[in-house]
């Protein structure tokens, strides 16, 4: 199989990518969990953040985990966002609307316990048109849900200004990724305690001109520990980096999993909003 360049880079966070070329490639359709997932952190119940949703397509990507491949954040009753990266062709193996059992999955803490929680279906995807796969710039998409999640789901977004993006602030990325690197997949919901770092960090780390992305300071935020350590993974692409209450970011891309001197880059939910026309 030809593989586009994005597919090979070391840990870019469209790993779902990666799992959906690994899954073709094998000729197989067990399950393959899609992109990054949570490097040095801790079993958290879903209860505790119920606005963090697994994306699925048991027809994809298999049975096992309830199919999940990447991760969302719910910010409406009927309003999920997650990467663009994880609606692509790639991934999908098409268009999203012609993934007949797209789905979030919200309130399953272990994605083996499918009687637990909801899965409802994505009505819709809307992908922003200006999403470029090389610079990884504007890496983000809207789901739209079939009927809407249940009360107390939704998290609040931190609009321009807020001191939730102050570099130094503690934050904490949730997901169902990979917990070491090497394709150690949990069934269960973890989060890792990250900090919100200066945008001269990825600057210096993503200067962009090669194959592993461009850190654009106005649309991403950086965020982990320069010495390595605790980071999101392959398998956690689209989920929440939460900081103050407030949703700050989605996992979107970077260079391994816990690697010092490549911190986590994550779509700044600041410019999605501004991006939307959302207040």
């Amino acid at each position: 199989m030809r593989m586009r360049r994005r597919l090979v880079r070391a840990l870019v966070r469209p790993l779902a990518l990666a799992a959906a070329v690994t899954a073709l490639s094998a000729g197989s359709t067990a399950s393959v969990a899609a992109d990054r997932a949570v490097i040095g952190g801790f079993p958290v119940d879903a209860s505790q953040s119920p606005w963090t949703v697994a994306l699925s397509s048991r027809d994809r990507f298999g049975g096992t985990r309830s199919g999940q491949f990447c991760g969302g954040a719910a910010v409406g009753r009927t309003t999920v966002l997650t990467a663009a990266h994880c609606m692509d062709r790639d991934v999908l193996g098409g268009p999203p609307e012609r993934v007949k059992d797209l789905k979030v999955i919200t309130g399953r803490t272990d994605l083996l316990a499918d009687r637990d929680g909801q899965e409802i279906a994505v009505r819709s995807a809307w992908v922003n048109p200006a999403y470029d796969g090389v610079s990884n710039i504007g890496d983000f998409a809207v789901l739209t849900l079939a009927r809407p999640l249940p009360a107390g789901s939704v998290i609040g977004m931190a609009a321009d200004g807020d001191p939730a993006y102050a570099p130094g602030g503690a934050a904490t990325v949730y997901g169902w990724g990979d917990i070491s690197g090497a394709g150690e997949y949990p069934s269960d919901l973890r989060a890792a305690r990250v900090r919100v770092l200066p945008d001269a960090s990825c600057e210096e780390a993503y200067p962009g001109g090669g194959a592993d992305g461009t850190y654009d300071a106005r649309s991403m935020l950086c965020a982990g520990e320069m010495d390595g350590g605790r980071d999101a993974c392959q398998g956690d692409s689209g989920g929440p980096l939460v900081a103050r209450g407030r949703l700050i970011g989605l996992v979107s891309w970077g260079i391994g999993c816990g690697r010092a001197g490549s911190p986590g880059v994550y779509m700044r939910v600041s410019d999605i909003m501004r991006t939307l026309g959302w207040r």
